[in-house]
């Protein structure tokens, strides 16, 4: 049995300033696990004054989690939550049936001698069809909450499911992992077993799996029931990911994740007629796109 099912390598975006390299969905490959969309945003350095300034928009069907290597971000929504997100912390923000946010370089980070940085992990965690509808939450975890274990050369921290033997704070909704993994060069870690779709995204460094060498921007799915060991050829960032199967189809139109076309339809009808909650303190929105 082959290790690696698939390898899926992130294309460039241009979000304004900055640069990401988007995962999720691939072609022929929509989600893993749960996971339904993936951006590694930078490494970015902005000029003195500058940073990231993403308006309030709208989100339905979904969580979406924040994890950063370097830098900062505010995060405010349409809850009334203000939160500023800093490297290691995890924001687990359920949009459900419906939930508006915006994310900013706050004022300190634009300030700073040097200007501000910005490397991180988006990702979106598609809803159960039972749970789409569900009221709209926000949590913060601090790195300081999440558990970790640590090897020979590797530490392993849980962001969100259960993996290694721990137990994420962050209140999932289906059987899920995800894992941000340090590596020492030549420090080897395995892919937990007890998930049924497995992947492995390198973030920094190098690594090599089944006797190849892989490079950052790549993603390798793994086969069910696959053993994989994954060896850090230099010092490594490999985030961990993966979950039980979709319970079906999602449609995925913008920022908006459902099981029901009829329902993206009505929450571009709520976001362009302004029946979303607006977010107290960012009084800007992203218009619906002409698409």
């Amino acid at each position: 049995m082959a290790t690696v099912r698939q390898v899926l390598n992130g294309r460039p975006r241009d979000l304004g300033g900055f640069a990401v390299r988007r995962v999720l969905p691939a072609a022929g490959l929509r989600t893993v696990g749960p996971f339904i969309f993936f951006d590694h945003m930078g490494p970015a350095h902005f000029a003195p004054g500058a940073g990231v300034d993403v308006r309030p928009h709208p989100h339905i069907g979904l969580a979406t989690v924040t994890y950063l290597f370097a830098g900062e971000f505010m995060h405010r929504d349409s809850l009334g939550t203000a939160q500023l997100i800093r490297p290691g912390d995890v924001n687990w923000m359920v949009a459900g049936r419906g939930i508006v946010h915006s994310e900013r370089t706050p004022p300190e980070s634009r300030a700073a001698e040097g200007g501000a940085t910005l490397h991180g992990i988006q990702t979106w965690i598609a809803l159960p069809r039972d749970a789409e509808e569900t009221e709209p939450s926000f949590a913060h975890h601090p790195a300081a909450s999440l558990p970790e274990v640590c090897g020979e050369g590797w530490t392993l921290r849980l962001i969100a499911g259960t993996a290694f033997g721990l137990r994420a704070p962050t209140a999932v909704f289906s059987p899920m992992f995800y894992v941000a993994a340090t590596l020492e060069a030549g420090a080897v870690i395995e892919m937990p077993m007890e998930h049924a779709e497995r992947a492995a995204y390198l973030a920094e460094g190098s690594m090599e799996v089944a006797g190849e060498r892989r490079e950052v921007g790549e993603m390798l799915v793994f086969a069910p029931g696959a053993a994989a060991a994954i060896r850090a050829l230099a010092p490594s960032r490999i985030m961990l990911l993966g979950g039980a199967p979709l319970d079906g189809p999602r449609h995925v139109w913008w920022n908006f994740v459902s099981s029901s076309l009829e329902r993206i339809e009505l929450a571009k009808v709520d976001w362009s007629e302004e029946r979303f909650a607006p977010v107290p303190g960012d009084p800007e929105r992203i218009p619906l796109p002409e698409r």
